[in-house]
């Protein structure tokens, strides 16, 4: 990553932008960690042209944190999201994001797994 990236975060309803350096970054994992655990994340296309490179990904984790004011479930979840990455100098200067946040609205609304 570059000493600071521009992180597009591509939403119908609040697109923003966001600055990153890449310990703010690391941080924000560790976020993610807390909300969804240790998960894995599978990459299912990559594609690379010129400064670009598109990645289609889909991460597995458990929901064991507050994750949008929902109470951890404990419940397995789903996201699938994509990004476009533009690279100078061999770093990540930018990104483009989407996320699938209605998928994964609708599997915590599901509430507390069975015991």
């Amino acid at each position: 990553m570059a000493p600071l990236v521009r992180a597009h975060q591509v939403t119908s309803h609040a697109p923003t932008t966001v600055e990153r350096t890449p310990a703010e970054y690391a941080e924000h994992v560790g976020a993610m960690v807390t909300a969804y655990g240790h998960f894995s994340l599978t990459v299912d296309e990559l594609l690379a042209d010129d400064d670009r490179v598109y990645v289609r990904w889909t991460q597995r984790g458990r929901h064991l944190g507050d994750v949008d004011g929902i109470a951890p479930t404990g419940r397995e979840v789903v996201e699938v999201a994509s990004c476009v990455y533009r690279v100078a100098a061999d770093r990540v200067v930018e990104y483009w994001i989407q996320v699938d946040r209605a998928g994964l609205a609708a599997q915590l609304a599901r509430g507390p797994a069975a015991r």
